[in-house]
């Protein structure tokens, strides 16, 4: 079983970006190389200021969902103490 993670990067413009990935370190590298999503490219460089690690695929989107839909200022500590209210 492959283990999923769910990151929260922050851009240049200080927005952040949130995905799903099996493989951070080569995630993050194609998000600094341009490669990886066209809100990133756009928004170089990019760094990680939080990761979920060991999910199952399906806990991993739904994590990411719920991530995308709350207010800036309360996605890294929803990815750090997973609590999502």
């Amino acid at each position: 079983m492959t283990s999923w993670s769910v990151y929260l990067l922050k851009c240049a413009d200080n927005s952040l970006y949130c995905g799903v990935t099996k493989d951070i370190e080569l995630r993050l590298l194609k998000h600094n190389q341009g490669k990886a999503s066209k809100y990133t490219r756009a928004r170089l460089p990019v760094e990680m200021v939080a990761v979920k690690n060991n999910l199952l695929k399906n806990e991993a989107f739904k994590l990411e969902y719920r991530v995308k839909r709350l207010p800036a200022h309360k996605k890294k500590t929803a990815l750090e103490n997973r609590t999502l209210s």
